[in-house]
């Protein structure tokens, strides 16, 4: 009788173990399914989502850290990255090491796509960032000189984008249809012989104490320290085409636009405070399109 009884109590407790052991393995798994992961989470009281962002420094991450602090109120921890380049942050979101990026314009990123097989796609537009012609050794385009040399990003839409600029200032005239795929073989008139320093975008700010005169983006030009106001002796017209064709856009790879953490990242982009921003910190190097 006592060897029964023995055998009783030692199947109740072994039964009453494995019921707490399994109480804990449900409650693990239910805290790793409830813990909010990347752009494709939604927080949730007493979680917290991490969204990641690719970046250029400036002005991209500066706007970014504006509404670091609105997200966070939404449970959405905002990471971002800065990266010098134009390459890396796209490849980055595609292969799922980023989440976001805030870099390119539409047509930059359409051309990326097509010459590397990725799938990435816009979100939203928020800023613009006139293209402008900068001073080099030569401090007015009236004193440019017969064979001048002209700084110009080596991309294809930006190059385009830089060529166009100089056809709207009577400077070179490229061939019908050239448009966003215009690059210097497209010169059909080139009155002054004007040579061409095809450089990353990044670095042409970095020349132009070797060539006449430089195209740059704004971003770059910013980043130098380059005034668009004071110094750029010819700018993109901010009510033109390019206001909207080269704005700046948030990208994620297909399949992600919805994201409830995208979604709030967009919206806390464009409010009136970002806008404000804006407009109060570049002095018209950075204009919002929202």
């Amino acid at each position: 009788m006592k060897k029964v009884f023995a055998l009783v109590l030692a199947l109740t407790l072994s039964l009453a173990l494995t019921a707490c052991g399994s109480k804990g393995s449900s409650s693990a798994a239910n805290s790793a399914a409830g813990s909010g992961n990347a752009a494709s989470g939604s927080s949730s009281a007493g979680t917290t989502v991490t969204l990641r962002v690719a970046a250029s420094p400036t002005p991209h991450a500066q706007i970014l850290a504006q509404v670091k602090d609105v997200l966070a109120k939404e449970g959405i921890n905002l990471v971002v990255t800065e990266y010098g380049d134009y390459v890396v942050p796209n490849t980055a979101v595609e292969e799922g090491d980023e989440d976001v990026n805030y870099f390119q314009h539409q047509p930059y990123l359409d051309q990326f796509n097509k010459e590397n097989g990725t799938h990435l796609v816009s979100v939203a537009k928020i800023h613009y960032e006139p293209f402008g012609i900068y001073p080099g050794k030569t401090k007015s385009l009236d004193a440019l000189a017969d064979g001048a040399t002209v700084g110009v990003p080596n991309d294809a839409t930006n190059e385009a984008r830089a060529l166009q600029l100089l056809q709207a200032q009577g400077l070179i005239q490229l061939k019908d249809g050239a448009g966003l795929n215009a690059t210097p073989n497209d010169i059909v008139e080139n009155p002054k012989h004007l040579q061409f320093k095809e450089l990353e975008a990044a670095m042409v700010p970095n020349v132009t104490s070797e060539v006449d005169i430089a195209v740059i983006n704004g971003n770059y030009a910013l980043e130098a320290g380059f005034s668009s106001a004071k110094d750029a002796l010819a700018l993109e017209d901010a009510d033109s085409d390019a206001a909207q064709t080269f704005a700046n856009i948030i990208v994620v790879k297909e399949g992600h636009e919805n994201d409830p953490a995208v979604q709030a990242l967009v919206k806390a982009l464009q409010s009136d405070a970002v806008r404000d921003y804006i407009n109060n910190t570049y002095n018209g190097n950075v204009l919002p399109v929202f």
